[in-house]
């Protein structure tokens, strides 16, 4: 049978999602949690895999296995076996036609920023930090440029093993939440942004990337138009440098009604 599971983690300890040969991935500490509860080997395949330091809230794997458990025994089960910052959210049979990825029909990132003076703290490994100010109408006027179906291979990292730059881009939602203010400083001058991406799929690196041109748009340092030079050149050399991972999180696919999935898990909440 085949079995769809929600998952969620922070990423800060792990090389990323895919599988390595220092066993220090997501998924291996899946597939290693999964066989000591079901007693057999089993491999997983996912809806987007995640680079070293991104955090998942949903995502969503498949696996096939001959065990037989109640769904929620698959939940707990596994989760006994995983580390304190992974667990499985929930649980479900599909139909063997059912696909994590190739069935996923969009993918949801966001990407938590602070702006302060002062570098996070217990934030650390979990928001991006500026200390610049953004303007939040120059962020929109830029992010407009991206929607739509676009070649973005000017951001897509060298590596990036994915048969086509072309990809549509179907939202970009930016929102600023005023933090208290420090002492000595104007009222303004500490805010958590949040950075919400949704598309049929990602280049890797390419919300990064998206983020670093962004970033500088929202300071002054470019023009809002300059995101639609570099979408235009198809260079990476013109884009901004890759921005940090640690804000980056992968909220799931979106799949048709007719799977039954959760579009949402508890971890969501999690964020502001």
């Amino acid at each position: 049978m085949r079995i769809a599971l929600g998952l969620s983690y922070a990423g800060q300890a792990y090389q990323g999602w895919q599988s390595q040969p220092s066993r220090q991935t997501v998924q291996d500490k899946l597939e290693q949690a999964l066989q000591a509860f079901a007693c057999e080997p089993v491999q997983t395949l996912c809806a987007g895999r995640t680079d070293a330091g991104v955090h998942g809230l949903m995502q969503v794997v498949h696996f096939d296995t001959s065990i037989e458990r109640e769904p929620f025994s698959w939940v707990r089960g596994t989760n006994r076996f995983l580390p304190a910052d992974i667990a499985v959210q929930w649980a479900q049979p599909v139909p063997d036609r059912f696909h994590s990825r190739a069935s996923a029909r969009s993918r949801r990132y966001a990407y938590i920023l602070l702006e302060s003076p002062v570098r996070p703290s217990v934030e650390a490994g979990r928001v991006g930090w500026v200390f610049r100010s953004l303007d939040l109408e120059a962020l929109r006027a830029g992010a407009q440029h991206l929607l739509g179906e676009h070649d973005f291979s000017a951001f897509r990292a060298s590596s990036c093993q994915a048969l086509s730059p072309v990809k549509h881009l179907m939202r970009i939602e930016i929102e600023r939440r005023t933090g208290h203010p420090l002492p000595g400083t104007t009222p303004s001058s500490t805010a958590y942004w949040r950075f919400d991406f949704e598309a049929n799929a990602f280049l890797h690196h390419m919300i990064r990337n998206l983020m670093g041109c962004l970033v500088q748009v929202g300071q002054g340092l470019r023009p809002p138009e300059w995101i639609a030079d570099v979408l235009a050149s198809r260079s990476r050399d013109m884009a901004a440098p890759t921005f940090a991972a640690e804000g980056l999180y992968f909220l799931g696919p979106r799949y048709d009604a007719e799977w039954g999935l959760p579009d949402h898990a508890p971890a969501y909440d999690w964020l502001p």
